[in-house]
């Protein structure tokens, strides 16, 4: 036993080592990507795009299941776009709520008899399509209940512009998010297939009318250890994955893609979770296999504002949802791909750090924290080597999350008071207490639901965008 203690201890401290070099390397290109991003947007005259009829049109897809609290805000900010040709496509994906009545109140919206949807992919039953000249960009498709996937794959058939873009209902863009996005897209049309946008925690936010008004961090301890995370996550990650065309996931809150090649790959998976993931692995599969030049990028500057939940319960159910999600992704593509030079980047890097370093970190945490147990009842370490183990441990993590914190600093400072930045620095820390631990608990449970097969939504809670009344709804799908 000891032998194999002493193995094990000399494994985890290479793997302890390996993905904090990976951390760091990922966060290196996101500080290159950063700067470039930050001398570009100086020089770009993407306000004056705004009103470019050399603009690529775009349909924004809503998929909504029972979001009457916050869909009115929602489909409001989407109206009030900097955007010169857009529509906006709100999916009622079999709501058991009002979602569709007050969508139908608060537009005037009209059943439309003879409004036809091109069948490109196959959906649930759409029971309708309701519409009002007096907003001419948008529509509302009412259908039965099959899923978000469903719902988006059902929005691409009726959509008539070549840019689909899918937004949470839960969700508000800022007024020049799509022409920020649309800027990067116009860069290299030909070759970019998708573009995430960057998601931002709105708890706390003052809202009126759809719009941000007053960024503030959110008052409550899960929402601003979130916001931390999303920080952390979005600069610290994705710019520094899309930097080297490795990025495995665009948020399914908000992101940009290509109608034709989303329709190439066979839309949007459902039945799972993760099909956010699913659909940017299926878009570089197709790409490298068929030996097409192309891109994932991100726009760190295009801000979606979203939801965080803001109790232990919701919390878990949606972590244990990601963790099924990317383990059915793993299972599905990750392994038939990994380490296979025709996949290049993708293959060689990302799913294996994807594979090693996040759906199997459970596992080497769970077994890491029995290690130590063992090393302590055999007399193999004393407190002091745990303890600096830990500290170690801790400092790196710090370390990556001060270092997004400065990118954020560097170029977008969002949070414009001095008391913001040492609040984010305290979370930053704080986050290692529990937080991060728990987040494991919560993904192995949703291994262990993948393997019983629970393929539901989980519980979720929506509440108001309207910052003078606070109200909540728990769904359960």
């Amino acid at each position: 036993m000891r032998d194999v203690l002493l193995f094990y201890g000399i494994f985890a401290v290479y793997y302890v080592i390996t993905i904090n070099s990976l951390y760091f390397f990922i966060l290196l290109c996101s500080f290159t990507r950063i700067f470039q991003i930050r001398a570009h947007a100086n020089y770009s005259r993407f306000p004056s795009l705004a009103g470019s009829e050399h603009v690529p049109p775009i349909s924004i897809l809503v998929p909504a299941y029972n979001e009457e609290l916050t869909i009115i805000e929602n489909v409001r900010s989407l109206l009030a776009l900097h955007y010169p040709r857009y529509e906006v496509i709100v999916i009622n994906d079999g709501s058991k709520d009002q979602t569709l009545q007050v969508l139908i109140d608060e537009f005037q919206l009209v059943y439309s008899q003879h409004m036809t949807m091109h069948r490109v992919l196959n959906t649930a039953n759409v029971r309708g399509i309701y519409h009002n000249p007096a907003y001419p960009n948008l529509y509302v498709i009412d259908k039965d209940n099959g899923g978000k996937a469903d719902s988006l794959n059902a929005g691409i058939n009726l959509s008539h512009y070549p840019l689909i873009a899918s937004i949470d209902a839960d969700s508000l863009l800022e007024k020049d998010a799509l022409i920020r996005i649309a800027k990067v897209y116009m860069e290299n049309p030909e070759e970019t297939v998708a573009i995430g946008g960057n998601v931002r925690i709105g708890n706390g936010c003052r809202i009126e009318d759809g719009v941000v008004r007053d960024v503030r961090l959110p008052d409550k301890v899960l929402p601003m250890l979130q916001c931390v995370e999303y920080l952390k996550a979005f600069l610290g990650g994705r710019i520094g994955w899309s930097a080297i065309n490795g990025l495995i996931i665009v948020s399914g809150a908000f992101g940009v893609f290509r109608k034709d090649y989303v329709i190439k790959v066979g839309g949007y998976r459902g039945g799972y979770p993760g099909e956010d993931m699913n659909i940017i692995i299926k878009l570089h599969k197709y790409m490298l296999e068929n030996k097409l030049p192309y891109r994932v990028a991100f726009c760190p500057d295009a801000v979606c504002w979203t939801q965080a939940p803001d109790t232990l319960k919701i919390l878990g159910s949606q972590r244990r949802r990601w963790g099924r999600g990317n383990l059915k992704n793993m299972l599905e593509f990750g392994r038939h791909m990994v380490l296979r030079p025709r996949y290049k980047v993708f293959g060689l890097l990302t799913l294996p750090y994807n594979i090693i370093f996040e759906t199997l970190n459970p596992y080497f945490r769970i077994t890491g924290l029995l290690a130590l147990i063992g090393y302590t009842v055999m007399d193999m370490t004393n407190s002091q080597i745990l303890l600096i183990y830990g500290l170690l441990n801790i400092l790196y993590g710090v370390l990556l999350g001060v270092g997004s914190l400065l990118l954020e600093e560097i170029a977008f400072r969002r949070y414009p008071r001095i008391s913001d930045i040492g609040k984010m620095l305290l979370y930053t820390v704080l986050m290692f207490l529990g937080y991060r631990q728990i987040g494991v608990v919560w993904r192995f449970l949703g291994h262990i639901e993948f393997f019983r097969n629970n393929n539901t939504w989980g519980t979720m809670t929506r509440t108001s965008w309207n910052w003078k009344t606070e109200v909540k709804k728990t769904l359960s799908g």
